[in-house]
């Protein structure tokens, strides 16, 4: 099931730029914070492009440590290094025809970066350990969660790289700043994990709904899914209630309501006024005199605020406050 929803005008300006880089072959740079969905849009890249009926293959550079990374993406021969008992070919030549996902695009070491703007350049490599130069025809789609930019700046990353990767670039909002996304991707998600873990169908009830759209979810698409799918096991029935949810939304929804809730200049007054009286065993002569204002002004208030007009004469032991 594709996590690619577009239901907010941010991310409907993201597919739409990669509804139209699709149709080419220029290679694209996809930015975004971790889980915002960058995968998702790769994906509907490939899906889109001439290259759909071809391979959609993917290595995240973050995962393995350098020397592993070079030769899992380039393939090696037999005895390119300990423990290579035989060739094996790498992630590039297994996209031949189709998309290579490069994910965390940051992290390839910087011998790798020289070996990659090649075959970019030249469509073209050597397996660790070869001679032998083999040919490829792959489309690059570089994944960062990080300033790209930044990296050129200190040197971590080749400059003449991130040039050739960054003929397009594509932004993904994190989920913060679409959260009109955040009912349907949660819904898929519903479907999805009721279908995994063999439950009936399930539907959330508009409070649970409400709290999801309140979060801020740091860990973006990622988290949803995953607070979606704890809800899934927990859940009794058909329905998913707001007590479903993780504790952290259930917060941030109750601080959201407080927040849109404030209270008017009216309440606030009666609300003092009321802690006043409180003080003042309910004396009123005391009370208006504590608020600075005539007795007769408080009875007024008291009756605009709803509560029983009181007539004077029952205060008939109160001590009298001079108008002022």
């Amino acid at each position: 099931m594709s996590e690619l929803v577009a239901r907010s005008e941010a991310m409907r300006e993201a597919v739409r730029l990669a509804g139209r880089v699709a149709a080419t072959d220029a290679n694209v740079l996809v930015t975004g914070e971790s889980g915002a969905g960058k995968d998702a849009l790769a994906q509907h890249l490939h899906a889109e492009s001439p290259r759909a009926a071809g391979p959609f293959v993917r290595i995240d550079c973050a995962a393995l440590p350098a020397e592993l990374l070079e030769a899992e993406l380039f393939g090696y021969e037999r005895g390119a290094f300990t423990g290579a008992t035989s060739a094996k070919p790498g992630r590039l030549e297994a996209a031949h025809k189709g998309t290579l996902v490069l994910d965390e695009i940051a992290h390839l070491p910087r011998d790798a970066q020289a070996k990659l703007l090649r075959v970019i350049e030249r469509r073209e490599f050597e397996r660790l350990g070869g001679r032998k130069t083999v040919k490829v025809d792959a489309r690059l789609l570089a994944l960062t969660n990080v300033d790209l930019d930044d990296a050129v700046r200190r040197r971590a990353f080749r400059e003449d790289l991130f040039y050739r990767l960054n003929v397009v670039r594509i932004h993904v909002p994190p989920l913060r700043e679409r959260r009109e996304d955040v009912g349907p991707l949660a819904e898929k998600f519903l479907a999805l994990y009721a279908a995994k873990h063999g439950r009936p169908a399930r539907r959330f009830d508009a409070r649970a709904l409400a709290a999801l759209g309140a979060y801020e979810f740091p860990g973006n698409v990622r988290e949803l899914a995953n607070v979606v799918e704890r809800a899934v096991i927990v859940s009794d029935g058909r329905e998913v209630f707001e007590k479903d949810l993780p504790e952290a939304v259930r917060a941030a929804a109750a601080l959201g309501a407080r927040r849109a809730r404030r209270p008017t200049l009216a309440e606030l007054e009666a609300e003092y006024i009321g802690e006043v009286l409180a003080a003042a065993r309910g004396n009123k002569s005391e009370a208006a005199r504590v608020l600075g204002i005539s007795r007769k002004n408080l009875y007024e208030r008291l009756a605009r605020q709803g509560g029983q007009t009181v007539r004077q004469a029952s205060d008939v032991n109160e001590k009298p406050v001079t108008d002022g």
